[in-house]
């Protein structure tokens, strides 16, 4: 089920069968997604990395992840674009930008217990009842209930996660960063450019995440990049030079190292071995 406005806002609510997920593994598009288990142990590769999601356990991933399902029976998938869940919660705790989609290291992952588990079937069954009533003001009921959704999804993903109460500060620099990567990645490619738009001293945004992140801020903007390269290598007929142009190399050989570096193989190895659309 889903719902498009006139503003290219999109909402998307559906349970994915097994054999659905083929579909779902090449989709691509903006969109933030949420994934919820409520059937048998399901198995995602996120970005080449497996993750099980187990019974009663919901997963956030924001649109620079790459997903593919490897295990599942069926699962239940939301996914919206910003035009959707609009400027009106921009930047809060709850909205795109906030603790379940960009303010962690590890992707989130909450699980429900049986006093949470009720609240989370009702209001998926009132998702689904709203597509029978599709008036004008049905995209406002849609917002305010995926509103009501993140909403009791950051008080269980807090309470989790009681690390998140501290270096409040400090989390939001790195958050901060992290957003300016996911707008700048093609053109800027280099810690001191981003401490700049911060006003920041590099040397102390490496420190930073020296002590609160698993990454670097050079592997945050590399990673960013590197995500895009594969997507771009994989669903689409571009050719290896407009990519690196577009990611920002200037040159294709400076790309292919690059790629080489992260992949383990040059990007036209990787497009032969892996290729999703022909040409």
């Amino acid at each position: 089920m889903e719902y498009k406005g006139s503003l290219n806002e999109y909402f998307h609510i559906a349970t994915i069968k097994k054999e659905d997920a083929v579909w779902l593994n090449q989709y691509k598009g903006d969109y933030l997604r949420i994934f919820w288990n409520d059937q048998r142990d399901t198995t995602l590769i996120i970005d080449g990395v497996e993750y099980p999601l187990l019974l009663n356990q919901i997963l956030f991933l924001t649109d620079m992840h790459d997903i593919v399902i490897s295990k599942m029976d069926e699962i239940n998938l939301i996914r919206f674009n910003r035009e959707f869940y609009s400027s009106e919660f921009f930047d809060k705790e709850i909205g795109c930008n906030g603790v379940l989609f960009f303010a962690n290291e590890k992707i989130p992952v909450i699980d429900l217990d049986e006093l949470q588990l009720p609240k989370f079937k009702l209001l998926w069954m009132v998702f689904l009842s709203e597509f029978e009533s599709q008036d004008n003001l049905h995209g406002q009921m849609l917002l305010m209930l995926l509103k009501r959704f993140l909403i009791l999804s950051t008080r269980i993903y807090k309470k989790q996660n009681k690390s998140l109460r501290l270096h409040v500060n400090k989390l939001d620099t790195i958050r901060e960063f992290k957003l300016l990567v996911e707008m700048h990645y093609k053109k800027m490619h280099t810690v001191f450019e981003y401490a700049n738009l911060m006003n920041k001293p590099a040397k102390s945004l490496t420190n930073l995440f020296t002590l609160h992140s698993e990454k670097t801020p050079l592997k945050v903007i590399q990673d960013r990049i590197h995500i895009e390269a594969k997507r771009q290598l994989l669903f689409t007929q571009k050719i290896v030079k407009e990519i690196a142009f577009e990611l920002g190399f200037e040159d294709v050989t400076s790309f292919s190292r690059f790629f080489k570096n992260k992949e383990g193989q040059s990007p036209t190895e990787f497009r032969d071995k892996n290729r999703i659309i022909d040409n």
